[in-house]
């Protein structure tokens, strides 16, 4: 394959890099690539990509663009709100390098489906932000023998690696078991600042074309750590565990598993949830009846000030979980009432309610759905967030 002329002008700035030139830019071109996700991560992943001249990217995402996503993921407009992630961004990918074919997939990553998507590219690029996905990723591209570029983002903080097996070592070796489901903060309930997804993400896409072209030396066995706030990177050896299940000695893993159930977050029995959740459990139509009924309780708000000044429900007592070791003896005064307890969703009051009893509090009852659910069912002038 010759580039054409069109082709030398658009990619000129990487053929004049001794390390990339003609024939590697001829290797991007030729080069598949799956990027799992459409958010955060996977616009500039996926827009690096296709600058660089990446022949084929895939695009793995089933969710549809949501106002919440403009501030980072910059593949979207406002006039996107609503529309399925992976045709707005093929859409864009296309308009910007006529040269790239976007093959989108509009489906949740599962056990049964990764393989045969997985198997059409050369490597495959985690932009996801859940576990099960994670592991889903990297037992899939060890198994394949691909190289799995992995990037997350918290807040100000983000980090990145290259997990290639046999050559490194994989995600089960830095993380060999998932925290319990809830332990972990998501980015909808943490908040992230926008511009440094975009930091991560390219440095992701760059990962890429180095593998892509053999530009310089992957960051196999190396674990990126950048903080935001203080302009830091730092770089720690991350080494193959020679017990590792899925890349070790005398590996047990082969062949995927059913990743939710190992992460903690599948629920067996939905007749078994409905009936703990009349037991401790209550929802916002539940919580509105004893509102209305004027019940003895109190609500107690377990999120972050600055979750507390966007969104609230009136009457509730704000002690965030983050603070509540040192000010749980505020609510000494109510332990003789029943006690709601509630987040943004339903997972951080869980925690609360566990660290309460331990404390000797009794009446303790869970809002399922958090504040969010009090928007969708009880008052929709409440912001979601």
């Amino acid at each position: 394959m010759n580039l054409n002329q069109e082709q030398i002008k658009r990619y000129t700035r990487h053929i004049l890099l001794p390390e990339i030139g003609v024939e590697g830019q001829k290797k991007l071109l030729a080069a598949k690539v799956l990027v799992v996700g459409a958010g955060g991560l996977g616009c500039p992943i996926s827009l690096y990509l296709a600058a660089a001249g990446v022949g084929t990217i895939g695009l793995v995402d089933f969710d549809t663009v949501d106002a919440s996503n403009l501030q980072r993921q910059i593949l979207f407009t406002t006039e996107d709100v609503g529309k399925p992630k992976v045709e707005v961004a093929a859409k864009r990918l296309k308009a910007l390098n006529p040269d790239v074919t976007v093959n989108t997939y509009q489906v949740a990553l599962k056990s049964d489906n990764i393989m045969d998507i997985l198997k059409n590219y050369d490597m495959i690029i985690d932009g996801t932000d859940n576990f099960p996905t994670r592991y889903l990723t990297n037992d899939a591209a060890a198994l394949q023998g691909k190289p799995n570029i992995y990037g997350s983002i918290f807040r100000f903080d983000g980090q990145v690696t290259v997990f290639k097996t046999p050559e490194g070592p994989c995600y089960r070796c830095l993380y060999p078991e998932p925290p319990p489901p809830g332990e972990v903060p998501s980015c909808a309930e943490g908040g992230v600042m926008g511009a440094m997804v975009g930091t991560i993400g390219a440095i992701q896409a760059t990962e890429a074309i180095k593998l892509i072209t053999g530009a310089g030396t992957p960051a196999i066995g190396k674990f990126v750590i950048y903080n935001s706030l203080d302009m830091q990177f730092r770089n720690l050896k991350l080494r193959k565990d020679p017990s590792c299940p899925l890349c070790g000695k005398n590996p047990t893993i082969k062949e995927l598993i059913d990743y939710e159930q190992f992460c903690g977050m599948k629920v067996e029995d939905t007749q078994t949830k409905e009936t703990a959740m009349k037991k401790d459990e209550i929802d916002a139509l539940g919580l509105k009846v004893k509102m209305d009924e004027k019940q003895d309780f109190v609500l107690v708000d377990v999120r972050e000030q600055n979750e507390y000044d966007m969104a609230r429900i009136p009457g509730s007592v704000l002690v965030p979980l983050s603070q509540l070791p040192n000010q749980f003896h505020e609510l000494d005064k109510y332990k003789g009432k029943e006690i709601v307890v509630h987040c943004k969703s339903g997972m951080r009051s869980q925690k609360a309610i566990a660290f309460l009893k331990q404390q000797g509090f009794d009446h303790l009852v869970n809002m399922a759905g958090g504040i969010l659910g009090w928007s969708d069912q009880v008052d929709p002038s409440v912001p979601k967030y």
